[in-house]
């Protein structure tokens, strides 16, 4: 716990002032602990943004240099020690922001297009990688990746309480699911979305998944079928999809905005002023 905490505090620490005329601009992918900020990775930045008590601030800035780190950041999500995990298909990098703020490499390369990242019980990272049509298992401290199974075009992942990864892939079957010992199982049969692009699952395996060209956030109980849950203006493309408390975070990059869904399905758009 102890931990957690410190890490989280760096996190917070490092975000430079935000000058007046600044602003979110392509934003696709969020993280956030229940209680602290949420951060907002923006490909156009390119780089990190952290939202805290209705305001915007730069985390991270990357360069407009196209190979360097975070020009193309797609993802994000936190640790188990509270640190923030960035996907960056630019360098075909995952990295981790230390103690100063800035972002450290942990495959060497070792991977294509990283499009999501979940963390399992024991802190290892599990990677989509969007261009090697893999899902990869990388050490939680960096290290060498180990493939874990072969996904088509997988592009959100989540994990459950039982260490299966829950996969949206734009192969046969939109969404499965693969087990610790990389068994490959289908959770959601058929092509039922438009354009799927990431996951959430609840606390009871109820998942959650954002469809970009039906404008929508899709629900899908345990054992049931996919149900439109929230729909239409003022989204417009949802693309990512990230928990705080009982709330589901979506970001639509051509909205430009991050919204908030409560359990009973109320949108707000959240506030980054």
């Amino acid at each position: 716990m102890r931990s957690a905490i410190l890490a989280f505090c760096a996190l917070t620490a490092f975000a430079s002032p935000r000058p007046a005329s600044a602003q979110m601009q392509y934003p696709l992918s969020a993280a956030a602990t229940d209680a602290g900020p949420i951060f907002v990775a923006d490909r156009n930045l390119p780089g990190v943004w952290k939202i805290e008590s209705g305001k915007l601030a730069r985390f991270f800035e990357g360069s407009k240099k196209y190979r360097t780190p975070l020009n193309a950041v797609r993802c994000l999500v936190m640790d188990r020690s509270g640190a923030l995990i960035a996907g960056d298909t630019a360098t075909r990098e995952v990295y981790r922001f230390d103690s100063d703020g800035k972002p450290v490499p942990l495959t060497e390369g070792g991977i294509g297009m990283p499009m999501s990242v979940a963390v399992n019980s024991r802190g290892e990272l599990l990677v989509a990688d969007l261009e090697l049509h893999r899902i990869w298992r990388v050490p939680g401290a960096g290290g060498k990746p180990e493939q874990l199974a072969e996904v088509q075009a997988p592009r959100g992942v989540a994990i459950d309480h039982e260490d299966n990864l829950w996969v949206v892939s734009h192969g046969q079957n939109h969404v499965v699911r693969v087990t610790p010992a990389g068994k490959v199982e289908t959770a959601v049969p058929g092509r039922p979305f438009l354009f799927p692009h990431n996951i959430a699952l609840a606390a009871d395996n109820t998942a959650y998944v954002t469809d970009g060209y039906s404008k929508a956030v899709w629900k899908i109980p345990r054992g049931g079928k996919p149900e439109k849950w929230v729909a239409g203006t003022p989204l417009v493309n949802p693309v990512g999809l990230a928990w705080r408390k009982q709330n589901l975070l979506v970001v639509d990059p051509h909205a430009n905005a991050v919204f908030e869904i409560a359990p009973d399905g109320k949108l707000t758009k959240v506030a980054a002023e």
